[in-house]
């Protein structure tokens, strides 16, 4: 399995292993699962993002009319007055 070294300041490795130890667990573990945590996290926040903008896309003219003041300037000649 490929590997990443990693690097922490003296405090943030204290800490490391305080919480490790605390979890009764190795810091390896720790870190890999902080890590693998995060990578869900992003991946959910990006699936997220792109159904609402489907969402708001499909749904543009009701939001417009729901909501006229937060539509953009009228645009004339092909540039925003």
């Amino acid at each position: 399995m490929p590997a990443l070294n990693v690097e922490f300041s003296d405090r943030e490795l204290e800490d490391l292993r305080q919480m490790a130890r605390e979890r009764g667990t190795s810091m390896k573990a720790l870190v890999r699962e902080a890590a693998a945590a995060g990578i869900v996290r992003h991946r959910a926040l990006k699936e997220g993002a792109e159904a609402f903008r489907e969402f708001f896309t499909a749904h543009a003219d009701e939001f417009a009319a729901a909501f006229p003041d937060d539509e953009p300037a009228a645009k004339a000649g092909g540039r925003a007055v």
